[in-house]
């Protein structure tokens, strides 16, 4: 990781807490990261490193992840107006958005309950599940909690250790912000969204390219999903990348930086 260094970080007040942030700076049109679960924003660094002369990107740290606010007692916060609570704070103008997995199914609920506020939304195999239930619920807090004990009962070598067993085809700039957003990953977490991913999508005014991998490598979004989702909001269109499961963006990352320069290129304000 050659850049991150020299990149501006700071943090933004949102309701009940704050986000950090990490920022390449430039005068290309913002675009603004948001990470997935248990990972933090500087696990964009190698597509950052990649853009960064044709965007001005900002890697929000979710709630709960990183150097952000831990998660607050009470009612669980929502992941979409944190994503708009910060593009206010950093006085972003219609920024283009993206997300991988939760936090992709967070730029959704952004740019639903936000109409207006970004020039484009790119979703990077969203977990497109069924709302949980009052049981279901509480039994996947457990999970993830126990998840994430058993990830920080380990060393940072253990943990970069058992990254690169799990995934030898990541390319090795990939583990150190993936080990440490594994550090830093409150055990309460998991987001909890209010509307179902349907309604969500229904109500995105934004174009919105869908990036789907191979179920068989591990892609959550299957092709009758994603029909699904194309179906329900003409504003969505989706394609797949090739040799890619969920972390499409480190599996096949050349077809994916092609695929997202395009799109973003083409929706730029």
């Amino acid at each position: 990781m050659t850049t991150a260094h020299r990149w501006r970080t700071g943090t933004v007040p949102v309701t009940d807490g704050h986000l950090a942030w990490h920022r390449t700076g430039g005068n290309g049109p913002a675009l603004v990261l948001s990470h997935g679960l248990t990972d933090n924003g500087l696990c964009w660094t190698r597509f950052a490193e990649a853009l960064a002369d044709e965007f001005d990107i900002v890697m929000l740290d979710a709630r709960g992840h990183g150097a952000s606010s831990r998660m607050p007692q009470g009612d669980a916060p929502d992941p979409g107006q944190d994503i708009a609570e910060a593009i206010d704070a950093l006085d972003l103008v219609a920024p283009l958005v993206m997300g991988h997995s939760v936090g992709a199914r967070a730029a959704a609920a952004f740019a639903a309950a936000y109409p207006g506020r970004a020039a484009c939304i790119v979703l990077e195999d969203p977990p497109l599940l069924p709302s949980a239930n009052p049981t279901e619920m509480p039994e996947r807090r457990a999970r993830f909690r126990q998840q994430v004990a058993k990830l920080q009962s380990m060393s940072a070598q253990e943990i970069d250790a058992y990254g690169r067993e799990q995934s030898p085809d990541w390319h090795t700039d990939e583990f150190h912000a993936w080990v440490k957003g594994k550090q830093q990953v409150d055990p309460e977490a998991l987001p909890e969204f209010m509307t179902s991913w349907q309604q969500d999508f229904a109500a995105i005014t934004a174009p919105t390219l869908l990036i789907c991998g191979e179920v068989e490598r591990g892609g959550m979004v299957t092709p009758a999903l994603a029909a699904e989702a194309e179906a329900l909001n003409p504003n969505i269109r989706t394609v797949q990348i090739d040799r890619a499961g969920h972390n499409i963006r480190r599996e096949n990352f050349a077809d994916y930086v092609t695929a997202v320069r395009a799109f973003l290129c083409a929706h730029a304000e």
